[in-house]
């Protein structure tokens, strides 16, 4: 009788149950892929368009542009004082004297009066702008460091990663957003401006300024300002840290300095990619 030869079904199924016992394991211990990373802050660097003269006593706290001029304020127990500046001479017009045992922070204007800071007293001022006399004080927790607005808004830094919301009518605090970038807490927060809806801040003893989402208290975005004096002011000698920033919206003018500069700077924000290919 010839032999009868084996079915090969049971030994295809066979296979098949090895091939997929095989594939189920291989699939248990394949790693799992990993999330992809946030897109990093983009880094804006800088151009600079013009260089004014900067009286390099002025311990800078506080700049803006206002009717054509610039106002600042600066600090140190003793020399704090608030100041008209004429841009083009670097001029100081109008001056007013804080008192002795004040050190002056920043500033912002509400409509014809300046708002002014300082640093541990506690106290703010209320100058009327036209001939720098003192309308009022206010008073506010903790440390004051940096002071700007929106059209409904006041926007203070403490030099944490706080940004405090205040009432420009009453100037009471209304609320406060933190400040990160990518969840890291973005501290030592200290000269504010309003520029085209976005908080850009100072970052104490750095060269980088944050443009902050003023709703959410993210960072858009950086601002290196590395070897801006170095390269193109007219001395370092004295010099601190960078600290001060004014926005003329009608001209659409960027303006930035520092704590006893002897130079203030007009610049045009440099782009990422046009950065790196300009580098190359």
């Amino acid at each position: 009788m010839p032999q009868r030869r084996p079915s090969s079904r049971p030994l295809a199924l066979a296979a098949l149950g090895a091939a997929f016992a095989s594939a189920v394991l291989a699939s248990a211990c394949a790693p799992t892929p990993a999330a992809p990373h946030a897109a990093a802050t983009p880094v804006y660097s800088y151009k600079v368009i013009a260089r004014h003269p900067h009286d390099p006593q002025a311990f800078t706290q506080g700049l803006i542009w206002k009717d054509g001029y610039l106002y600042e304020s600066t600090g140190l127990n003793g020399q704090s004082s608030v100041r008209k500046v004429e841009l083009a001479s670097g001029r100081v017009l109008q001056r007013t004297a804080l008192p002795n045992d004040v050190f002056g922070e920043g500033m912002t204007d509400r409509g014809e009066q300046l708002l002014v800071l300082s640093w541990t007293n506690g106290a703010g001022y209320v100058l009327n702008r036209a001939d720098f006399s003192f309308a009022g004080t206010f008073r506010y927790p903790g440390e004051g460091w940096g002071l700007t607005r929106s059209a409904d808004t006041l926007y203070m830094s403490d030099g944490t990663a706080q940004i405090r919301l205040l009432d420009p009518a009453t100037l009471r605090e209304r609320s406060r957003i933190q400040v990160s970038d990518h969840g890291r807490a973005v501290d030592q927060l200290n000269e504010l401006e309003w520029v085209k809806g976005e908080i850009y801040a100072n970052v104490w003893q750095t060269d980088r300024i944050a443009r902050i989402d003023p709703k959410t208290g993210q960072v858009r975005a950086w601002i290196d300002l590395s070897g801006l004096l170095r390269q193109h002011g007219s001395g370092t000698r004295g010099a601190d840290v960078l600290n001060g920033i004014a926005y003329d919206a009608a001209g659409d003018r960027l303006f930035v300095t520092g704590k006893l500069w002897p130079d203030l700077f007009q610049i045009e924000l440099v782009p990422p990619a046009k950065a790196a290919a300009g580098k190359r």
